[in-house]
């Protein structure tokens, strides 16, 4: 450790405690204060219970550990853990950063079904600080201007990929709905057959190892219109023979239609023949039809708002294959499908190349923060 920090728990050196808890109903909708529960903030009040802001730890739920503070004049509940300083020897702001990153919170919370962290598992914990306040106020000032270039770098890549992916979606719908020469209105009934998936007899476990005879469920259709092929489960050759009439082939187009409905794609070639869940169906084309040109339809807010998908609140939702047929899109001749579903094609692969820069960019960014803390926390800043 660097010379002038020290190392102590936090029963030593800090104040730990969750202060006297109110219920909902017992706040003031238009109350002048703020209060604080254990994800931030969660209503009013007409009474404060901390005069001054305090560092805040959750200490109940899924979110044990999260850092919040508080404002002044606030009443905080006891879902959140009070942590400050005994006797001033820790800034607050560094206090703040050491739960942050210097800190191994996770090791003072228990229970699985109902994490939660009490001031006897923190008490053990321990941490390093510099013995010098303004040494400490030195590394926050540091830490400060850091994160907040991070934070400005981060909002500006998730910008760019929420743009590039805006930009292929308007592009879509920009062609879908300004059609050329040649094109004709139908509905999906007029170009394809539908048909439903089936299930595998009850009490029959699907296979790991694979078979002849894989079966997809909707669990295997990812949101890039392709198959996930590391989990595929597969039945036996008994089992095809049962439900062999409800196979897919890469030349049609599956969607799902029970519980996650609407995913559409397309099936790799070597796939052709596999059994379809009844969770599914597929959509089998008339002679004239691109597959894929219908595919990228599907992945239009016209073809969402025509299948109800953006409305639909039930627990376990279903799309009927009786509405599916009725939706209605527009169909030019086939060379400029197979001219257009290219086109699709290289804009979405370049779209999919920017994203996977920006969100390996955003994963830099965070590996930058934890680097950060680590040599603040080392004493190396």
């Amino acid at each position: 450790m660097k010379k002038g920090w020290r190392t102590e728990t936090l029963g030593d050196t800090c104040e730990m405690y969750q202060p006297k808890t109110i219920s909902g109903k017992d706040m003031v909708e238009d109350g002048p204060y703020l209060v604080f529960g254990a994800n931030g903030v969660i209503g009013r009040y007409d009474k404060f219970n901390h005069e001054e802001s305090e560092l805040l730890i959750t200490c109940r739920g899924a979110t044990c550990g999260s850092v919040n503070v508080s404002e002044p004049k606030s009443w905080i509940t006891g879902n959140a853990m009070v942590v400050r300083s005994r006797n001033g020897s820790i800034d607050r702001r560094f206090l703040e950063y050491l739960f942050r990153g210097g800190i191994d919170v996770s090791k003072a919370i228990t229970g699985a079904a109902q994490p939660q962290i009490t001031r006897t598992n923190l008490e053990p914990l321990e941490i390093s600080y510099p013995n010098n306040l303004a040494e400490q106020q030195r590394i926050v000032g540091i830490l400060d201007e850091a994160f907040e270039g991070i934070a400005r770098a981060k909002a500006n890549a998730e910008k760019n990929l929420q743009n590039a992916r805006a930009l292929f979606e308007s592009h879509l719908q920009s062609v879908f709905t300004h059609r050329g020469d040649g094109w004709v209105e139908k509905s999906l009934a007029d170009i394809a057959q539908v048909k439903g998936g089936k299930r595998v007899p009850k009490g029959y476990k699907l296979l790991n190892e694979p078979t002849d005879y894989p079966y997809l469920r909707v669990a295997d259709f990812n949101d890039t219109g392709t198959i996930e092929m590391s989990d595929l489960r597969y039945v036996s050759a008994k089992i095809h023979s049962e439900i062999k009439n409800y196979v897919i082939y890469s030349t049609d187009l599956y969607m799902s239609i029970a519980g996650t409905i609407g995913k559409t794609g397309i099936i790799p070639e070597d796939l052709d023949g596999a059994n379809l869940t009844e969770n599914a169906c597929r959509l089998v084309f008339n002679p004239g039809v691109n597959n894929r040109f219908v595919y990228y339809f599907t992945v239009t807010p016209d073809f969402v708002e025509q299948a109800g998908l953006n409305t639909r609140t039930a627990a376990q939702p279903k799309l009927a294959l009786s509405r599916l047929s009725t939706i209605k899109l527009g169909i030019p001749p086939l060379p400029e499908q197979k001219r257009l579903a290219a086109k699709f094609d290289a804009l979405r692969e370049e779209t999919q190349r920017l994203a996977s820069l920006y969100t390996r960019k955003l994963a830099a960014l965070e590996g930058l923060k934890k680097s950060l803390l680590h040599q603040a926390f080392s004493g190396e800043l």
